[in-house]
Formats: C-alpha cells, structure tokens, sequence
C-alpha cells in the first residue's frame, strides 16, 4: 500500500479544507457591501466616502502575489484616467499574513502587513487608497475575490455591473481586451459593459484557515538538517566566482560579532523566500577550526539548513584574500553575487534587509517574461 509521508497528507488535508473557505463571488446586480477599513494613510476609509462618484470600482490586490505587482502601474492608471469622469478607484488587500507561507513571498519584497502595505503604496506611489483587510477578512468574504487581482465595478446606484479580470493578460503588451476600462467606459455612456463577468488569473486569496498549513510548514523546514563544512582558500576562491547559474547570497559572519548573531535570521527568511527560484544562501564562519561546535549549534538554532562553511584554519589573512583581497576582513560583510561572479549588493555591516531583499528580487526578476 503506497505511504505518503506525514506532511503530504497533512498539506492535502489542508488544500481541501482551503478550497470549501473560498466564499461565494457578489453576483451581479448585488449591492456592494459596505466597509470600514484602515487605509496605508492612516485614515480609515468607508463605501460612504466615495458616494459622490459616479462609478466605484473595487480591486482586491496584494503586495506579495507577482500578477497583482504587474498590475500596479496599471491601475495607476485607471485611476488617473477616470478621475475626472467621476470613477472612484479603491483597492483592498484581502489577504491573512498569517496564512501566506514563507515560499509564497519568493517574487516579492514584501509581505501583505498593513506596515508593509504603507511601504509598498509609498514606494510604487500609489494614487489610490489601498485598505486592508487582513484582520478579519469580513469585506473580503463578503466581495469573495478569488485571486488578486479581482476587479468589482458599480453604477451610481452601487449595483454590481462588471466583476472580473482587469484585462486578459498580466504582461501588458499581450493585452488585446480592457475589460475593466471598458465596463467604465459603456457605464460612463450608460451602456451595457461589453462582458459583465470574467475568469481572472491570479495569486488565490489567502484566508486565515491556511494558518494551520503555514504551520506544518514551517515545522516541516525546522526539520531539515544543519550543517557546516570548512572552507579552505580553493573553496572560497570557488565560492566568489560563482560559476553556477543561481544568484548566491554570501553572508561573513562569527559568533563573537553582535551584529551578526542579531540579523542572521534575516538571512535564513530570505533563503526561504527564494531558494525555490535561482537562489542559494552561503553563510561563511570567520571562527577558528576549533570552535566549529559552538557555529553548528548556534546554526541549529537557527534552523540554518543552507550552506554553511567555517574557516578551514587559522590563517585567516590567506583565507580572507582568497575570497576578496579589498575585503579587511571586518564582519558582517555581505555580497549578493550573480552567476559568473559580478558583484551586485555588498554590505560591509549590518545589512538593511528590504534593500537587499529588492536586490534579490530585481535580480531574479530580470529573467521574469514581460
């Protein structure tokens, strides 16, 4: 009889229980249900504050998910465009953080905090207000958004006329339909939107019932061996040319240095993050051969299960040459390298782990199909 291992079963146990959470999309004609939610502004923000617009369109979006991120300027758009007309545009994030796994995170920077809303919408330059709702979800299951992006547009009168995908392609220059534009524009002329519904494509809405998988997930990673292997001058030497075809995150560190121990678990999230996609973390010990005991266990605690390497002796001059001759040899020191060797991100200190986490992803990116 075929055995799954414990956690497969656990993880189908939890994609069928995430599959009866999805609640049922707002039909059309329906009402839009009201809301009250905290916008990344500061302020608060209610369905009554855009009663003067003529038409309200409403878009559940994301930080995290990359088919919302190609949306973002285009949205920006629509609401510049249509401000004028009398359309209102408002997005709403619906996601639980708690419920997003680390893994899910590898195309972006951020996750879908309210914080981390506030960062993203001032970064991008967000002209629209931007809601969360990933406390309680209420709007959210109240709308049932699928996927982010999923649009929602009502008439004056605040009945549901067009829900669905903002146009039929997440790469912009394979768009041949506007859906979302044109609902706006046929109800601006008080018109029939040429399709009233769609299919969207997108990341699924993370309700806050996938707690539980993100857990098993969790454990599931804290389960995976340590190790720490030496690191002679051909290794280092090897390790800076990076001839292999993932970008490689390499990160100087010691047990005696507190800034190391204090942001070495940014470095393990990021590896989490990203090493599903061409991505490796490599963590370097500067401590003497004979303290490899106390690197591993601080590792284990860490739950470092990357590659791990430690000074192979003493002759750390030799060592540190090998590896960069600029380099001093003070720590942390930090270089995010691109396969063959250039250089990317360096860091000599402590990092600023969402500029070296937008280093990442601009770089990973780069190969990401427009």
């Amino acid at each position: 009889m075929l055995r799954l291992p414990l956690y497969s079963l656990f993880l189908a146990g939890a994609l069928a229980a995430a599959a009866e959470l999805q609640p049922e999309t707002l039909p059309l004609g329906a009402a839009a249900p009201a809301f009250d939610l905290p916008g990344v502004d500061g302020k608060r923000k209610r369905l009554e504050d855009f009663a003067q617009s003529r038409l309200l369109m409403v878009v559940f979006t994301c930080n995290h998910c990359p088919t919302a991120q190609y949306y973002e300027e285009r949205l920006k758009h629509l609401a510049a465009d249509y401000k004028d007309k009398g359309v209102a545009v408002v997005a709403i994030m619906p996601n639980d953080p708690g419920s997003v796994r680390l893994d899910e995170l590898g195309w972006t920077d951020l996750s879908d905090s309210l914080d981390e809303m506030k960062i993203r919408a001032r970064d991008a330059h967000f002209n629209f207000p931007y809601l969360s709702d990933g406390e309680d979800e209420k709007v959210s299951r109240a709308y049932g958004p699928v996927a982010t992006p999923h649009a929602f547009i009502f008439d004056s009168a605040r009945k549901l006329r067009y829900v669905g995908a903002i146009d039929d392609s997440e790469r912009i220059q394979h768009v041949t339909k506007h859906y979302a534009k044109d609902a706006l524009d046929g109800l601006l002329a008080d018109k029939e939107p040429p399709a009233a519904k769609t299919k969207v494509v997108g990341c699924s809405v993370k309700w806050a019932g996938k707690a539980d998988s993100v857990k098993a997930y969790m454990e599931k990673l804290a389960a995976e061996p340590v190790a720490v292997n030496s690191a002679d001058e051909a290794a280092l030497r090897d390790l800076r040319k990076n001839d292999s075809e993932k970008f490689r995150l390499v990160t100087f560190w010691a047990t005696w240095c507190a800034p190391c121990i204090a942001e070495f678990h940014e470095f393990v999230t990021m590896n989490r993050m990203y090493r599903h996609r061409d991505f490796e973390l490599v963590s370097v010990s500067l401590n003497r051969p004979d303290e490899s005991k106390a690197v591993l266990e601080f590792l284990k605690k860490q739950q470092a299960s990357n590659k791990n390497l430690i000074f192979a002796s003493t002759e750390r001059e030799k060592l540190i040459d090998a590896f960069e001759p600029e380099w001093q040899g003070a720590v942390p020191y930090t270089l995010l390298l691109a396969p063959g060797g250039k250089v990317i991100y360096k860091e000599s200190g402590s990092i600023d782990a969402l500029a070296l986490r937008r280093a990442i992803v601009a770089a990973l990116n780069e190969k990401r199909p427009w």
